[in-house]
This record gives structure tokens, C-alpha cells and sequence, in this order.
């Protein structure tokens, strides 16, 4: 007798926004996940959507997003400016849709603390998109560091620069993205120092246009304090031609550098290691940050578990990004 096999779910996403990410990250990335599928796109102007939709092989667009939610979708991507996050976000919960927002997920921290209170409230998920932390050298640099193969942490330091002049992109509209690179590049980076050196505890830096004069800065650095011991540093930039984007972890005992992760798409990843009285290790991975995002996501959205980055963790970012700003 033949056994029938058990159906296995499969997530219907819808996407609202439709810029350049979605049209060049999301859509190929969901090419390579078995389990998910794009059904529908929203945008204000409805040919973009339609756009999107044909180039993805997708049913549904939409220009009003009551439609939208009704498309048959369970899980949404919001990648819309900044400024649109918080009511796409909320209703998207109402209507018990799982949702993965776009990073910054806010443009403050009382907007962010009430989209984790709607998503809490429905019973939905809410994850961000913080791709590095879920890389699979930088998950090994933080399992070094929790099992003290370096010693005692002294410094983790981070960098994201490149060349982004001022235009038309929302990100130059403080109205729409609520900052410059401290609010694009910096999140990322303020992630990726509290996953792998824990709690901060403090931030103090500076912001300026060093380069480029717009309505939001160009340049961005803090050093941060865990709770744990240690420090860290990051420098963020629109404004830099060529820039050597890397990770330096340094402990009492040893040091870790991953290079070719940030900032970077086709080179292999490479981890190095060394260690007091050992042989410098190095270790390459070829892999696209995105991609092993969303095959957390898609597992977490299967399996009602807790995504690799949380609403609660872009509240916590969104925070310490106020409060660099405040003292600057």
C-alpha cells in the first residue's frame, strides 16, 4: 500500500516595496528556497508592482495595500522607504501576516516598541533583516568568543564604507529615511557588534558631511561598551570610493578577521584565526548573506520559532542610534 505523503507548506510572500533590493536581492534569493514563493507586490504606482510581479513570475499587484493584504499571502517583506515601515508593519499584523521588515525597522524607537507590541498582540512574527549576524563566520567568531579560545574580549571593531552621492534615493529625504548613513550602514553595524559582543551598555561617537553636503550626514562612527567587558568600534560612510570593510575581533589571547563580508556580494568570505602560540588559521565561504537569512526566516516563519533577528532587536538598535544622535 502506498503511503501518502504529508503536504509541506509552503510560504506565499507578498512584498511591499518595490526598489532596487527587491527587485535584485529578494526576488533571486526566493529562486533558491523551496518552501517559499512570491504571490504579490505593492507599490504606490501600480506599473512598478506590475513591474515586479511579471519579472517574478508573480500573480498579484496592487496599488492599495488593504487589496494587497488580501492576496492570499501569509508572509510579507516590507522593504518601502523607512517612514512607511511602522503603518505597513502594524497593519500587516493585524491582518496575522509574519513579516520581515527591512532594516532600519522604525524611524524612531516609540514607533519600533509599538510594531513589536502589534506583532506580540496578533500573534505574528516579526523579524528585521540584519543579514550579517547570520553568516556563517560570523556565528563561528561568536561561538570563539563565548568559549574563550582568545581570552577575555578586548575589542570587536566593524566597518561599511562606500561611495553613495546625494540623489533622488529616499535616503537623502530625512522626512523619508529619518537619517543618513548612521540610519543605513550603521544599524548594520551596531547589530553585528552587540551579536557578537553582547549587550551594549554605551555609545558615544560622532556624525558629519565630510564629503558630500545633503540634508543627512555622510560619515558615522561611535565606540560602544558591553556589559560583558570590552569595547566596541565601527565607521560607517557614503563617501568613500575603496575601503577596506572588515571584522577585528581582539581578545587577551588571540585574534579573529573576517574579510570580503561586508559591503561585499561575489568574493568567498575569509576567517581568520590566531591564536597564542598556534598557526595563523584562515577559512573561506563562498555564500550569499541574504540567502542564508531567508533560510532562517523561511524556517522560522514554517515553524513558529523565533527569527535570527528580532523586533526586539532593531527596538534595542533603534535606541542606541537615538542615542548616538542625541549626544552628538
Amino acid at each position: 500500500m502506498k503511503v501518502k505523503k504529508p503536504v509541506v507548506k509552503k510560504l506565499s510572500w507578498g512584498v511591499a516595496g518595490c526598489g532596487r533590493y527587491s527587485e535584485h536581492t529578494f526576488i533571486p534569493t526566493l529562486a533558491f528556497l523551496r518552501k517559499s514563493a512570491v504571490q504579490s507586490f505593492y507599490s504606490r504606482n501600480i506599473n512598478r508592482a506590475k513591474e515586479l510581479a511579471d519579472k517574478a513570475g508573480a500573480t498579484g499587484y496592487f496599488d492599495s495595500y488593504d487589496e494587497f493584504l488580501k492576496s492570499g499571502i501569509d508572509s510579507i517583506f516590507v522593504a518601502s522607504s523607512n517612514a512607511h515601515h511602522y503603518e505597513q508593519v502594524i497593519r500587516a499584523a493585524e491582518a496575522g501576516k509574519n513579516i520581515l521588515c527591512e532594516k532600519p525597522m522604525a524611524l524612531d524607537s516609540k514607533q519600533a516598541k509599538d510594531m513589536v507590541e502589534a506583532c506580540k498582540q496578533n500573534s505574528v512574527l516579526l523579524a528585521v533583516n540584519y543579514v550579517h549576524r547570520i553568516h556563517p563566520h560570523v556565528i563561528k567568531a561568536k561561538e570563539i568568543i563565548k568559549n574563550q579560545t582568545i581570552g577575555k574580549l578586548v575589542s570587536v571593531i566593524a566597518s561599511f564604507n562606500i561611495d553613495f552621492p546625494p540623489g533622488s534615493n529616499f535616503r537623502f529625504n530625512r522626512e523619508l529615511s529619518g537619517g543618513g548613513v548612521l540610519r543605513d550602514l550603521g544599524t548594520h553595524m551596531i547589530d553585528l557588534l552587540s551579536f557578537i559582543g553582547g549587550n551594549i551598555v554605551e555609545i558615544k561617537g560622532q556624525m558629519d558631511n565630510v564629503i558630500y553636503t545633503s540634508e543627512v550626514e555622510d560619515f558615522a562612527n561611535a565606540i560602544v561598551k558591553f556589559e560583558m567587558g570590552g569595547y566596541g568600534y565601527f565607521n560607517v560612510a557614503f563617501n568613500c570610493k575603496k575601503a577596506f570593510n572588515r571584522i577585528e575581533i581582539l581578545g587577551h589571547n588571540g585574534a579573529i578577521s573576517i574579510e570580503n563580508l561586508i559591503g561585499v556580494k561575489t568574493v568567498p568570505s575569509k576567517l581568520t584565526i590566531q591564536l597564542e602560540g598556534e598557526a595563523k588559521k584562515s577559512f573561506r565561504k563562498r555564500g550569499n548573506k541574504f540567502l542564508f537569512m531567508m533560510r532562517a526566516i523561511q524556517k522560522s516563519f514554517l515553524k513558529n520559532q523565533t527569527p535570527p533577528a528580532t523586533g526586539e532587536d532593531g527596538l534595542i538598535n533603534m535606541k542606541l542610534m537615538e542615542e548616538l544622535e542625541e549626544n552628538v
